[in-house]
């Protein structure tokens, strides 16, 4: 691949960062229609109650007050649909229940949505919800995992007996079983993945509009694809045509999986449009997210490895209680699914099996969030191979080294499904060592002693499955004016989409990137989108749009090789123009473009592309700590990442992915947690209560990649979007443990491993404070 100026492979900055960091973005709460109304959401207080509505009059008189939908106002919609509909261990689906519009009779968890007020100013529709009068009648609720699998424990839905939503499973029982009756050894850990809210900077919104000569809605909303909200919103809950619906997702300030679902606020929104033959407008609090937005992670595991005399992985057994909360979400059975095939990560297990269910609580939904259950197996493997190495006294580098999967073992097909075409995972590992400097740790852990503080130093190496999945389509078109003009259904969430897909465009027809223009998020210009999810926008997107311009690059060549009397070998794109290699004589885009020939068929090319295997990008992360063990307070004195990603598209924006991934690791490492009380009572609704990491909380990273090019996708790349959130956790963690052992004999902690936490398990060891 010839270097181009601006094209594959240069660290050019994001050319929307000056648009959106000079107040110039414009975000949904930014829409402004004339006329809006304003919503407001009538939310439980309750985590598990039957109610009734005795009077919404007084409420409706109210000034400013325009509607107020209840749910038998909307009991004819269709419910918010499940689509993670995994095979379960009978052979059949997983049986979804109905998740209704809004509820009628009983609510399942606090933040509930039980009405919809539509008023003149957002203050008028707050009031006129406090003046709605519910009967309330508390009911039994219960709490996490363990709590709900209590066979004494309520039950969320009485046909769900056990509180348990499906149980599937991954890989080969009777093989394992065979495994383990052989083993020399076998090493089991118990580990909590501790559920966390994305914390998005810009909250969700919407903004409803219909049309009544046409009988058609639009729906602005912040999203992670147009397209799959249209369609859900079309089909499964409004059962209209969906050219009837149109979507538009404008600038999106932070999704991490949590925008890719159906709300009911959306429908909600477009029923009362409407009815009103008014825009309604709907934008969520911080509270808000924390209630009703689904929640990430959630998981409480046991994994279990049986080794031969040398210390040999020959057979892993898993059981994994994942946490649904009080619906199925829109891909929530799916998350543990994915997770679990990837639960033999970076190494070669000859036999693997993993039992999981989904749990029901009286709690928010629980749902993909950056990484979608790969950060989740990761997590669990890698504090087992630490764990293997403190039992049989080997060091966690000798342990993976032994058991990795080789480079010659590519591709290499796990006994989960999953094929790795590439990687050199010892490699990476034993580069992180080198620059972490994990020869001359002992005498920085001597130091730090002397200085009263406890230091560990831990290591993760990950593997994930990302950018597969289905077909995504691009078009790319040249106008008369040269300006290059490209449409593709993925949804920038503030990944620089716009850049990225510039330098394809570039690399081929190498011009400036302010020369293009980037349209997503309008299902009315984009013929069809799957959005964004998995890291798959470049290396599915991106393909596609790749494979379009290239082929857009030589219909130029060949309109301007009769305009030139060259042939078309004889002719390059270069600075923004074809020539004739050697000479000056060329022509520019512009020119091309009036051409005589110059087509429709010839200036705009549409491509899909369907991958055939999902990217495995992979890594290690090293993670240096020092605790004070006064305060139980962490400092993170070093941080190394070396990653594979194939091939890399810009340099800058693929370490501010990586960095920002890690961020998100160390804030559920060391202090996030969603927690609720035994009555259902969330307790970190605010950001006094639920604590993110902090500028001074996050290191300094040294971050470089290892690449070994990705043989399924075209141009060599692995998806790179969540890859810094999936093996920053157990990196902290295992330096934290690391810690702790060597202070105290300490073997485990889980996540979010928090100053009071920290002290709590060194006073309980008896360590001297």
């Amino acid at each position: 691949m010839r270097p181009m100026k601006f094209g594959f492979g240069q660290p050019v900055r994001r050319v929307e960062d000056h648009r959106l960091t000079t107040g110039a973005g414009r975000y949904t709460d930014d829409t402004i229609v004339e006329g809006a109304l304003h919503a407001f959401v009538l939310r439980s207080q309750y985590a598990h109650a039957k109610f009734s509505i005795r009077d919404k009059a007084a409420a409706r008189a109210m000034k400013g007050v325009r509607l107020i939908l209840t749910g038998e106002d909307v009991a004819h919609l269709g419910g918010l649909p499940c689509n993670g509909l995994i095979q379960t261990v009978s052979g059949a689906p997983v049986t979804p229940m109905h998740v209704p519009v809004l509820p009628t009779g009983i609510v399942r968890h606090v933040g509930e949505a039980v009405a919809f007020i539509v008023a003149d100013t957002l203050d008028q529709a707050r009031d006129a919800a406090e003046a709605i009068e519910i009967d309330w009648e508390a009911l039994p609720s219960v709490t996490g995992i363990s709590a709900a699998l209590d066979p004494e424990a309520p039950q969320v839905w009485p046909d769900r007996a056990g509180n348990v939503a499906f149980e599937a499973a991954q890989g080969d029982k009777e093989k394992t079983d065979k495994a383990f009756a052989k083993a020399h050894s076998t090493v089991s850990a118990t580990i909590v993945n501790n559920r966390l809210a994305s914390n998005f900077m810009e909250t969700r919104a919407c903004v409803a509009e219909y049309d009544k000569a046409s009988k058609r809605w639009t729906l602005t909303l912040g999203s992670q694809g147009s397209h799959g909200n249209r369609d859900i919103l079309a089909k499964s809950i409004f059962k209209v045509d969906p050219a009837r619906i149109r979507v538009v997702t404008p600038d999106v300030g932070g999704g991490f999986g949590t925008k890719l679902f159906m709300y009911r606020e959306y429908p909600l929104s477009m029923v009362a449009a409407e009815m009103l033959k008014r825009p309604v407008r709907w934008v969520a609090d911080r509270t808000e997210h924390f209630l009703a937005d689904t929640h990430g992670r959630a998981n409480l595991a046991t994994a279990t490895m049986a080794l031969d005399k040398r210390g040999r992985f020959i057979g892993l057994r898993v059981d994994l209680a994942a946490e649904m909360g009080a619906y199925l979400s829109q891909y929530g059975p799916f998350i543990p699914w994915v997770g679990t095939t990837m639960t033999p990560g970076c190494y070669n297990i000859p036999a693997v099996h993993v039992r999981f269910r989904g749990i029901l609580t009286n709690t928010t939904p629980v749902d993909a969030y950056r990484g979608a259950g790969r950060p989740e197996a990761a997590y669990l493997i890698e504090r087992l191979v630490d764990a293997i190495a403190r039992q049989t006294g080997k060091t966690p580098d000798a342990v993976r080294s032994l058991n990795f999967v080789k480079p010659s073992e590519m591709p290499h097909k796990t006994q989960t499904g999953p094929t790795y075409d590439s990687g050199e995972f010892e490699g990476h590992m034993r580069r992180a060592m080198e620059v972490g400097d994990w020869a001359g740790f002992k005498a920085r852990h001597k130091a730090a002693a002397k200085a009263g503080k406890i230091r560990g130093i831990g290591l993760a190496c990950y593997i994930e499955a990302c950018g597969g999945g289905g077909p995504e389509s691009s078009s790319v078109t040249l106008g008369k004016d040269g300006m290059v003009t490209v449409l593709i259904g993925t949804q920038s969430n503030g990944q620089g989409h716009e850049t990225a897909y510039s330098q394809l465009v570039s690399q081929h027809l190498d011009i400036p990137l302010d020369r293009i223009r980037v349209v997503q998020g309008d299902t009315d210009r984009i013929a069809t989108g799957a959005g964004t999810g998995g890291s798959r926008s470049i290396p599915v997107g991106g393909s596609a749009l790749n494979k379009a311009t290239e082929i857009l690059s030589d219909n130029l060549k060949r309109l301007a090789s009769e305009k030139l009397e060259a042939a078309i070998g004889d002719l390059e794109i270069s600075d923004g123009a074809v020539r004739i290699v050697g000479t000056d004589k060329a022509l520019d885009l512009a020119a091309i473009a009036a051409l005589p020939g110059a087509t429709e068929a010839m200036l705009h090319v549409r491509q899909t592309w369907q991958p055939p295997e999902a990217t495995y990008p992979n890594g290690t992360h090293l993670c240096e700590l020092e605790i004070d063990p006064k305060t139980g307070a962490t400092e993170i004195v070093n941080y190394v990442v070396v990653d594979d990603f194939g091939v890399t598209l810009n340099p800058i924006m693929l370490e501010s992915q990586v960095h920002g991934g890690a961020a998100q690791g160390i804030g559920q490492a060391l202090m996030e947690e969603i927690r609720f009380d035994e009555s259902g009572q969330m307790l970190t609704a605010t950001f006094m209560d639920y604590a993110l990491p902090r500028a001074v909380d996050v290191p300094n990273f040294h971050f470089e990649t290892r690449n070994v090019r990705c043989v399924t996708n075209p141009m060599g790349v692995k998806g790179a979007g969540e890859a810094g959130a999936i093996g920053s956790c157990p990196a902290v963690m295992n330096a934290m443990v690391d810690a702790l052992d060597r202070a105290a004999g300490i073997k485990a902690i889980d996540m979010p491993a928090t100053p009071t936490k920290v002290f709590n398990t060194l006073k309980a060891a008896g360590y001297p404070l």
